[in-house]
């Protein structure tokens, strides 16, 4: 029943009575104003297309496109309904084409509107669009030839696609109704019958079309089942460029058909030779060429470049300088045909034109950053233009890489002893007899049941787990993903958790993971915190398969939520670890502070030694200095004559040395020799000439 699809057979039914001759009231334009047009010449008035010419241009282009992706088995029956129906072509490959279908369709005229209403229906092309999906196609009757003794199972499904101004939603109902009756009337008789075959599934997709300024009467609605024979849904569209999109849609979802958008195309403009511009143009081909993309996740997706907000979307691709022809070959994985969007567009002319000529041309992903990959080609074979997928990824040729060297090189730490130990615990064996145990589940059911709880939690890469890099947490982990859970199984879970804690208490380090930081990696409170965040995930992933497991989520959600002592107990911890990293970081710098303070001690000796009672004296202006010195600051002065307390830096003992040394190459000022405690007593005569003693508060005494 799989063989033919529902898009094998496609009926078009499209209305031909005399309300379809109404305007669709969008005006187009048919003088264009140019600056060349003769002063006083009047324009054309714009002229508006009717309801049927609507239908017909939008029908034709869903066909146009269909026969460009499918040109085979892919059938459209066309039928014209008025006061009878006019089946227009057959379901023989022959008759599949647009010529074809334009000249019956202009042999059939525009709809006469002053014929009376009242004799006619649609229903007569919906009735005989049932009876032409009884009907046997070329390549049904082949597969029914082939398979003779199992001729029931070749399957017979098809789609009615209905384009009327329908009067409401009864009415619509009243369709839906006459189709399904129809559809029972026509499976009686071709039960009988070699020359007809029973539907098994039919899909009517009503579209109901409305001029532009009034309001619908027809409501939108989804697919929705009528019978187990009849699926249907309704799409309320507004004539001209609106009902145009929404076929577009329509045979995209119809033949998994989807939308390329070629930027950047450099073409020369018509009036300025010399110039050129870039244009877009929009492809439509079959979804598998997108097939990587959805893969890789690299998909480009943008809204539709049509001026209506539809559901429609695009992936762009971006034109590269055409430097191949079709002699060069490339690595393809798929071709598929294409059809333009706007097949007249200028745009979409030159195009195709230009890979029909011979040329082929490279598609690249759109990117912000990094190098370009050129992931499509459009080329031509044999009349016929085609997209290729070009190989941007891992050739399929080649050897895969080994999982020792990770997946295209980029991951090495994958759990491989913990993969074969979980394949070991999974592996499957053959029963003799497969009987479903008292629950009611086969060894089959049970088995999907035990891998579905064994993966729920499972971490690929080393670096992005702890708990299953410990192996205090490892009886938990074993036990967690049972189906049932025991009492004392409990007991060892909570004895698990326990013993994590008291290796918190203990600060005791953690397999957690550097890679990708920057020094020794998180603190240990912080290991810790991961550490609990990463178990209570797995615990919580199994905590609704029965009470005791919950038991144990309840347990770690208990003893992370800690005391205060127990907090203020971390502190001193992370205090303790800190002074414990001091020494580790400081224990070169306490040798060289070591040594320079043996150094200092030796050299301040020798200073002593030379100088017993010299003073230290701030450099004159006049005094020389080495070339390489800085100026010192007056915390930096140190007498050596003074006992230091603690060592003293070997910078400061020979600027020290160097003061003296300066200090010997000028006279003393006087007053600075009698100074007492660096303090020198001004008007030393005064007591003297007056008799009087003077204090540092200036008052005198006698």
């Amino acid at each position: 029943m799989k063989m033919f699809s529902v898009a094998h057979k496609t009926a078009f039914v499209v209305d031909h009575c005399p309300y379809m001759a109404e305007s669709s009231r969008q005006q187009v334009e048919c003088d264009v104003l140019t600056k060349s047009r003769a002063q006083g010449l009047i324009p054309l008035a714009p002229v508006s297309k009717s309801l049927w010419t609507c239908a017909v241009e939008c029908s034709m282009e869903y066909c146009r496109i269909l026969y460009d992706v499918y040109p085979l088995h892919k059938l459209i029956n066309y039928i014209v309904s008025d006061s009878e129906f006019h089946i227009l072509n057959t379901w023989r490959q022959e008759a599949q084409s647009t010529h074809e279908l334009m000249s019956a369709l202009a042999a059939v005229g525009p709809p006469n509107p002053r014929e009376d209403p009242e004799c006619c229906s649609i229903l007569h092309g919906l009735v005989a669009a049932v009876e032409s999906l009884c009907q046997l196609t070329e390549l049904q009757h082949e597969q029914r030839t082939v398979l003779m003794d199992t001729a029931e199972m070749v399957a017979n499904r098809g789609r009615i696609i209905c384009l009327t101004n329908a009067k409401s939603d009864t009415h619509v109902r009243m369709l839906e109704d006459c189709i399904q009756e129809t559809l029972l009337e026509q499976n009686k008789l071709a039960a009988g019958s070699d020359r007809l075959m029973a539907i098994q599934q039919c899909e009517l997709v009503l579209v109901h079309i409305f001029p532009l300024g009034e309001d619908t009467l027809v409501s939108d609605r989804p697919k929705k089942e009528i019978s187990p024979l009849l699926t249907s849904e309704v799409h309320s569209v507004r004539a001209g460029r609106h009902l145009a999109t929404k076929l577009n849609i329509l045979v995209q979802q119809h033949f998994d058909l989807a939308s390329t958008t070629i930027t950047n195309i450099p073409m020369k403009e018509e009036q300025h030779a010399n110039t050129s511009a870039n244009y877009d143009v929009e492809l439509l081909h079959h979804k598998d060429a997108h097939l990587e993309f959805f893969k890789s996740g690299d998909l480009h997706m943008a809204g539709s470049t049509s001026r209506d907000s539809g559901l429609k979307e695009t992936v762009t691709l971006k034109w590269c300088t055409p430097r191949t022809n079709s002699i060069e070959l490339h690595y393809c994985t798929g071709a598929y045909r294409i059809s333009p969007t706007d097949v007249n567009s200028r745009p979409s002319s030159c195009l195709t034109n230009f890979l029909l000529n011979g040329r082929s041309v490279l598609l690249e992903q759109p990117r912000k950053s990094g190098s370009k990959v050129i992931s499509h080609m459009l080329s031509s074979h044999g009349g016929e233009i085609f997209l290729h997928v070009l190989n941007s990824t891992r050739s399929t040729l080649e050897d895969p890489p080994s999982i020792s060297e990770g997946c295209g090189g980029r991951v090495t730490d994958y759990r491989i002893t913990d993969f074969g130990e979980f394949m070991r615990e999974n592996r499957l064996t053959p029963v003799a007899e497969a009987s479903p145990n008292p629950a009611g589940k086969f060894p089959a059911d049970r088995a999907k049941a035990q891998l579905e709880r064994y993966t729920r939690y499972w971490p690929m890469i080393i670096s992005q787990t702890t708990i299953f890099n410990m192996q205090a947490v490892v009886p938990l982990a074993n036990l967690i993903v049972k189906e049932a859970l025991s009492e004392e199984d409990v007991l060892t879970c909570q004895k698990t958790v326990y013993n994590l804690v008291d290796m918190e208490r203990k600060n005791d380090p953690l397999p957690i993971s550097t890679v990708g930081s920057r020094g020794k990696g998180p603190k240990r409170d912080e290991q810790y915190r991961i550490m609990w965040n990463e178990l209570e995930t797995l615990v919580k992933t199994h905590a609704g398969g029965s009470e005791r497991h919950q038991r144990v989520l309840d347990c770690i959600v208990a003893c992370r939520s800690k005391p205060p002592e127990e907090e203020e107990r971390k502190k001193r911890g992370r205090k303790r670890e800190e002074r414990e990293e001091r020494p580790e970081k400081n224990g070169n710098n306490k040798e060289v502070d070591d040594k320079s303070w043996q150094d200092s001690e030796r050299l301040k000796g020798v200073l002593e030694k030379e100088e017993p009672e010299s003073e230290v004296i701030k450099d004159s202006p006049d005094s020389p200095e080495p070339l390489n010195k800085k100026p010192r600051l007056a915390t930096e002065e140190v007498q050596p004559s003074e006992k230091t307390k603690g060592p003293v830096s070997l910078l400061a003992l020979w600027t020290n040395r160097i003061t003296v040394a300066n200090s010997r190459k000028h006279q003393e000022f006087a007053g600075r020799g009698a100074a007492v405690n660096n303090k020198t007593e001004l008007y030393q005569h005064l007591k003297d000439d007056n008799g009087m003693d003077v204090h540092e508060n200036g008052k005198a005494s006698r």
